[in-house]
């Protein structure tokens, strides 16, 4: 019997963002199931990777390739990517005036789940008749109460006059209601304090055993790994992975920090 493709395979990957290459030969694996953290300086690429992926057309792949459950990621729109199961949480997630939470999910739930658009007001599901709007608010209550997000905030507009804790909590609230077999969280403990973030990495790690998502963390320090525990680290450096290891990579890094990793891996990669 043939194996199971990796979930996600980036290979050579190069990219540029506003003529400059940034990503320059960055090769990754990740399983179903793995919880990967990327560690870097600020300019290293580590987000630059996520947006690449995603397919944010700011960042231009010009060499390499990435395979997700072994298709071609880069031929495909970023719409269709997420709707394979792709999915970011942002660093710093935006507000969208006129569109409460529980719309904007409504919406997204379906083009995952069910190809296709209906109004709220729809009860019969429209077209779809695989989607009901009844069930769809059940999950999403069940959801904010599992994660112990205030349900009146599915009322409001997405992220307006939202705290920075209870955006982090609409990117986790996401991650549950579409369940992507491939998550990556760009520095999201980014201006957490301590019990939002342990609210927000709690709630992120329980949606990935629940889904048995591959998991990439993208961060600077060692705060969000309390919560969700990695399985593989790796050292990004000059736009390459300078060193792969098991979590002990970031507890090494986190006693003894940057510059002395970059002296020990630099020649690595």
């Amino acid at each position: 019997m043939a194996s199971k493709a990796p979930l996600i395979v980036v290979e050579d990957l190069r990219v540029k963002v506003a003529e400059k290459e940034v990503l320059k030969g960055l090769s990754l694996t990740i399983n179903a199931g793995e919880t990967h953290v990327l560690l870097g300086m600020n300019g290293s690429g580590k987000s630059t990777l996520a947006y690449a992926i995603m397919g944010h057309p700011n960042y231009t792949v010009t060499g390499g390739k990435v395979f997700f459950e072994g298709e071609d990621l880069l031929a495909m729109e970023p719409d269709e990517r997420a709707r394979k199961g792709v999915f970011l949480a942002f660093q710093h997630p935006i507000s969208v005036p006129g569109v409460s939470v529980a719309n904007f999910l409504r919406t997204a739930y379906q083009a995952r789940f069910h190809g296709a658009v209906v109004k709220a007001t729809d009860k019969s599901g429209g077209k779809d008749t695989g989607f009901s709007v009844m069930e769809f608010q059940k999950k999403l209550m069940g959801a904010m109460k599992e994660l112990h997000i205030d349900t009146t905030l599915a009322t409001r507009y997405l992220n307006e006059g939202f705290s920075g804790g209870e955006k982090k909590q609409m990117e986790i609230l996401q991650l549950a209601m579409l369940q992507p077999k491939f998550a990556m969280l760009d520095e999201t403990d980014s201006g957490l304090d301590v019990d939002k973030l342990a609210t927000v990495g709690a709630g992120a790690n329980a949606m990935a055993k629940k889904h048995n998502m591959g998991i990439l963390i993208i961060t600077h320090y060692k705060r969000m790994l309390n919560y969700v525990p990695p399985t593989h680290a790796h050292l990004l450096l000059d736009g390459k992975v300078a060193v792969s290891a098991g979590p002990e990579l970031a507890d090494e890094i986190d006693q003894h920090g940057y510059d002395v990793a970059k002296k020990k891996y630099a020649k690595a990669g």
